[in-house]
């Protein structure tokens, strides 16, 4: 089984990052305003489309390399109209460039599978806090998560692409840490070794 996102936008969740001072201020120090609740319906009604496109291939891609199933049937993507991206509830702002969306719900969703291999997962986290202990909790969760991401920029976008993702990191102090162990280490080998450690539970 391969899981389905489904697009949702929820007023009320939505509101907790509209009214947000932190927020607000955030828009206006950048010249932007808040996007309308149109706005966001339209986007969402952009946006379901182009993932179709990728959908099945990029999460089949994501099972293949991390060795972890889909044990869900259906993931509910929240849209927000400004706001930090993350995995669970699978939450999601607009993007001026589209490609950045679809790397950004491709990123949560390597983060969104470990999610629903929890008890799988215990001896890697094991293992990375014992490894990378002068490293970040950040920069520890994002290894593998780069690691996957950056094979499936080579296999099924390009290196291009993979390399915007690496710069827009840059301003990030753990992304960008993540990433040079990547680089360093090699994302074969560190996919290798979770694979090894998962498989055994």
């Amino acid at each position: 089984m391969i899981s389905k996102i489904r697009f949702r936008y929820s007023w009320i969740y939505d509101q907790n990052y509209r009214n947000s001072p932190k927020i607000q201020e955030n828009l206006k120090s950048q010249g932007k305003e808040y996007p309308s609740t149109k706005n966001i319906f339209n986007y969402i009604k952009k946006i379901e489309p182009l993932w179709k496109r990728h959908e099945k291939i990029v999460l089949k891609e994501i099972s293949k390399l991390t060795g972890l199933s889909w044990r869900e049937k259906e993931v509910l993507c929240y849209l927000i109209g400004f706001g930090r991206p993350f995995s669970d509830p699978l939450t999601l702002r607009l993007y001026d460039n589209k490609k950045d969306f679809i790397d950004t719900l491709i990123h949560e969703m390597i983060h969104q599978i470990q999610t629903q291999n929890q008890i799988i997962n215990r001896k890697w986290k094991e293992y990375i806090e014992k490894k990378y202990k002068k490293e970040t909790q950040t920069t520890r969760n994002h290894l593998l998560v780069h690691s996957v991401h950056y094979k499936i920029y080579l296999k099924l976008f390009d290196k291009k692409r993979l390399n915007r993702d690496i710069k827009n990191c840059d301003k990030y102090q753990d992304y960008k840490r993540s990433w040079e162990i990547v680089k360093k280490e090699g994302p074969d080998v560190i996919i290798r070794k979770f694979k090894e450690l998962t498989k055994k539970q």
